[in-house]
């Protein structure tokens, strides 16, 4: 903790320690710089937190985070409601709207499938998937999960648990990424991409 801090300012560097990326160093000097610039920073990110956390829920249909329930996405007549695109998390689903590359819906799972941590199926939105597809009118289902082993295990789960409903299961593909040279690339992205690849 700051030394010689009062209790106001410790629990304050506390917090911030517990976010992602932010470590006791990176929490003081994050501390430090919203007390020298309040008017400026503390106060409207003050607001913002109260905001986010009166108004910002998930959505009742595919799980992401937004202001209106069903959410922005979801509530998009121009989107393709075939086409459901399987994220971890909220991130996620933020990042492949950044590319702008994907007009479909989603589905947050909230998680993974995870033996060591204890997250079976009945802790994520599977349920929720599965009743989605079993509507109708979802001819494909991306599994856009992480490329790690409980990201792995939820892909198989879930193209297993959908099998037979109708609707065509598709992961996304792994390897090189555009403008990554092979001699910097790990050994299991190479692997990936051998094994992904197509006609030229």
């Amino acid at each position: 903790m700051a030394a010689s801090a009062g209790p106001e300012i410790e629990r304050l560097i506390s917090l911030l320690s517990r976010l992602p990326g932010l470590g006791p160093r990176s929490a003081r000097r994050a501390a430090l710089t919203l007390l020298k610039r309040r008017e400026q920073l503390m106060t409207p990110l003050a607001e913002a937190l109260a905001d986010a956390a009166a108004k910002v829920r998930a959505c009742n249909t595919c799980g992401a985070l937004d202001t209106r329930d069903p959410c922005t996405v979801c509530s998009d007549g121009s989107r393709d409601a075939g086409l459901i695109c399987v994220v971890e998390e909220a991130g996620a689903l933020w990042a492949l709207e950044r590319a702008g590359a994907f007009r479909g819906r989603y589905h947050v799972l909230g998680g993974l499938l995870s033996a060591l941590d204890g997250v079976g199926p009945d802790d994520l939105r599977i349920t929720g998937l599965l009743a989605r597809v079993a509507a109708g009118g979802v001819r494909e289902v991306i599994l856009a999960l992480p490329a790690t082993v409980d990201g792995q295990t939820t892909a198989h789960y879930l193209a297993e648990r959908l099998s037979g409903g109708g609707a065509e299961v598709t992961l996304l593909a792994r390897g090189v990424p555009v403008g990554g040279e092979l001699d910097w690339l790990d050994d299991g992205t190479l692997t990936q991409a051998l094994r992904a690849r197509r006609p030229a």
